[in-house]
């Protein structure tokens, strides 16, 4: 009885463990990401997930005309500077933050409502030593067109 006992503890323990890491992630994105989203209005999706060095994640939303988009990327400091891209859905590349020193943030506007993939790419660990994993958290902010002046 005790062996079973401890069985159903145990297992109880195992399957709690992920919703427990998913709400520090949720947490985290709340706390640490939304607020650098302004002066955009945060569209309302949490998107996180707890990725260790070297994986790569990967999410396809629509952006719509006659809105301006801001695209946050932003991982726990243990995972390094993490990379993003944005492509059409034939995987044509036509973002990729590499390009502007691992930025965080992107503004954009897209000329006709269509779908995007966002990949985040997190660093390998170059030490060899543990690997880290931590949480990372894609967030959209949108407003109007002309809502701001536009500089060039």
């Amino acid at each position: 009885m005790k062996i079973l006992l401890k069985f159903a503890i145990f297992t109880i323990c195992i399957l709690a463990l992920p919703k427990f890491t998913l709400a520090q992630c949720n947490e985290y994105t709340k706390k640490e990401c939304i607020p650098l989203l302004n002066p955009y209005t945060f569209n309302g999706q949490l998107n996180n997930a707890v990725l260790s060095q070297g994986e790569t994640a990967e999410l396809q939303l629509t952006f719509y005309k006659d809105q301006e988009y801001r695209i946050l990327v932003k991982g726990e400091t243990q995972l390094g500077k993490l990379q993003f891209q944005l492509f059409d859905t034939e995987y044509n590349l036509l973002y990729d933050n590499a390009d502007e020193d691992h930025t965080n943030i992107w503004d954009f506007m897209v000329e006709s409502t269509d779908d995007f993939i966002i990949r985040v790419l997190v660093p390998e660990n170059m030490t060899k030593g543990e690997i880290e994993s931590g949480c990372v958290s894609i967030l959209i902010g949108f407003r109007a067109f002309g809502s701001r002046t536009i500089f060039k």
